[in-house]
């Protein structure tokens, strides 16, 4: 089985940059199948997961750790 996971990238120190979108497929046992960078944020919620690094990275490689983000107004309801 899939999940659709989107990754947020912020900056905690700096809240003028822009933050950035990734859609993630996945296996269930975390291997990534896909990696897709969204060019606006999105508005219903269609992911199984939220992802967030807040530590302004510009892309996930050289992020270290992530926080889940539980009950996300993004994430599917009931996920």
């Amino acid at each position: 089985m899939k999940r659709k996971i989107l990754v947020i990238l912020s900056n905690r120190l700096n809240r003028s940059q822009k933050a950035r979108f990734l859609e993630l497929e996945c296996k269930n046992d975390g291997t990534i199948l896909k990696e897709v960078p969204l060019r606006r944020p999105p508005r219903e919620p269609r992911y199984d997961e939220v992802w967030e690094n807040d530590d302004g990275k510009p892309n996930m490689s050289t992020c270290h750790r992530f926080k889940r983000k539980y009950r996300h107004r993004l994430e599917k309801p009931g996920a």
